[in-house]
């Protein structure tokens, strides 16, 4: 049965939404390289857009599954040590983690009552992580997107950075955010608008290919992690698997070949150029010559960034002002967002703070 449309909310505002960029990353302990490129390097490049752009550490969609809290609270502030590692500016974005804005969850609610159980029902990552036993899952991990939608649309974001891993719930976001406006008969949330860019946006593994690098992976020498010294980095490399023939000249020579691509990108996302650029550079010559220029290059990015994020993680008094701060300007712009959202749903609000 179809909700029917509701006429509009007294005062309900129509709004012509200023672009804004929200993203986050779940505090779940161990960046690597594929965070960065995927995600840090990005956030870092956004803040010369012009854009305001809201960076989260979402611990609230961590606890979604069992945390130990102390670990939570070093995986935080690590998290924090990364973004900043990265070249994120606190003064030019705002830098915070999600459980200090309590709009997050207030949100979240009324978007679990708009959002249908059938639309949550097809989000894979809740298949994929909840495996065969999904009625032990958490309630919490079911209503995960929604949560997300909530992070998002708490600062009528427009656009989010994300992987090809999160499409999906971008689009469920989408899809709240229509049926909240057609609900209620109001212009309110922006239709948000995934941004998925870059030669590396999908990191894969050291070790095989066609598995993307993750954290969770048993062995170490598959990934590359932000706190790595620079001799393990090149060791890494150097070590990562690849085939025996030379690198193609173009990309269609890529095609079948997961372990050389994946190299190629990461390459490419570190120097920023294209991977054509680079067979261009490299096209016709073997492993033996590549991966060492490959090893050069990710110690010349990446070591910086470890030896920064070092150096915060020594100050965690800073880490806890920074994102302090960080939680008092995103609250500024959730709160107004949040007390309209009450009002278009009819919801008494005198003695709510």
């Amino acid at each position: 049965m179809t909700t029917p449309k509701a006429p509009a909310a007294p005062d309900a505002p129509t709004t012509a939404h200023p672009q804004r960029v929200f993203s986050g990353i779940q505090p779940s302990g161990g960046l690597t390289l594929g965070n960065y490129l995927g995600a840090l390097k990005r956030f870092a490049t956004a803040q010369d857009a012009g854009i305001q752009t809201i960076y989260c550490m979402v611990d609230l969609h961590a606890i979604t599954v069992w945390q130990d809290p102390e670990n939570l609270r070093r995986a935080t502030r690590e998290l924090a040590a990364g973004f900043l590692a990265s070249g994120i500016d606190p003064t030019r974005s705002i830098l915070f983690n999600q459980s200090q804005v309590s709009a997050h969850a207030e949100l979240a609610w009324v978007f679990n009552c708009v959002a249908r159980m059938g639309w949550l029902q097809r989000m894979t990552q809740f298949k994929d992580k909840a495996g065969k036993n999904s009625q032990n899952a958490s309630v919490g991990l079911f209503a995960y997107p929604a949560l997300m939608a909530a992070d998002i649309m708490a600062y009528h974001a427009t656009h989010v950075p994300v992987g090809e891993d999160q499409k999906q719930h971008l689009e469920l976001t989408r899809d709240i955010a229509i049926k909240f406006n057609n609900d209620f008969g109001v212009d309110f949330f922006p239709i948000v608008e995934p941004v998925i860019e870059g030669a590396a946006t999908r990191v894969m593994s050291l070790r095989d290919g066609t598995k993307k690098m993750s954290k969770s992976d048993p062995s170490d020498q598959s990934r590359i992690n932000l706190t790595d010294n620079a001799d393990t980095i090149s060791t890494k490399i150097r070590k990562a698997r690849t085939d025996a023939e030379p690198l193609p000249e173009s990309l269609e020579g890529l095609d079948g070949r997961a372990e050389a691509r994946n190299l190629v990108n990461i390459y490419a996302a570190l120097a920023d150029l294209t991977p054509a650029q680079v067979l261009a550079q490299y096209g016709g010559q073997g492993f033996g010559a590549f991966k060492p220029a490959l090893a050069d290059l990710a110690v010349d990015k990446l070591s910086p960034i470890s030896a920064e994020m070092t150096r915060f993680m020594q100050d965690p008094a800073e880490i806890d002002r920074i994102l302090g701060d960080g939680a008092d300007r995103a609250d500024a712009i959730a709160s107004p967002i949040l007390d309209q959202t009450y009002d278009i749903v009819g919801l008494l609000r005198s003695r709510r703070r």
